[in-house]
């Protein structure tokens, strides 16, 4: 395994997107960052339906909470706990009792150091990633297309 369970970065950077485009652009981000993930590590299987649904869902959520809010650790820390937790929730439980006929104890239980890594590695991500990434990515003119577009229309007629 490359790295602990569930640590991975897509909350953390699902955020900034959905903090500067919103609900559909947070929902689109997580869809296209699942379904890629998968399609290029081969894990893409029938739980892939509830795990992009849930992040889909997140991605909106995080729309609407980062609507009227800053982008500050303090927002993407409490919104990367609460979303970690209804994420592992959803698709831990879920996918353990629907896919692999698991009942609700061992589910849980089983759930419950793979939660943990998740919220680590998401608590480590948001504070780390998601600020600079929407400062310095995300809400920077510089970033933009046309900027780049005109930049590169100066150097070329020089």
């Amino acid at each position: 395994m490359p790295h602990p369970p569930n640590v991975e970065p897509i909350m953390s950077t699902m955020m900034p997107f959905a903090k500067k485009w919103g609900a559909i652009g947070g929902m689109l981000f997580t869809i296209f960052a699942m379904l890629s993930f998968d399609l290029i590590t081969g894990t893409l299987g029938v739980w892939s339906i509830m795990t992009i649904s849930t992040y889909a869902i997140l991605g909106i959520l995080a729309g609407i909470y980062f609507k009227k809010r800053k982008s500050t650790i303090k927002n993407y820390l409490i919104f990367s706990v609460i979303g970690t937790l209804v994420y592992d929730a959803i698709t831990g439980i879920g996918t353990g009792m629907l896919f692999f006929n698991q009942t609700f104890m061992q589910t849980f239980l089983g759930q419950i150091p793979f939660t943990l890594y998740h919220l680590a590695g998401n608590i480590v991500l948001s504070v780390l990633v998601s600020p600079v990434l929407y400062k310095w990515v995300i809400d920077n003119p510089k970033m933009e297309t046309q900027y780049v577009v005109n930049k590169v229309r100066s150097i070329v007629s020089v």
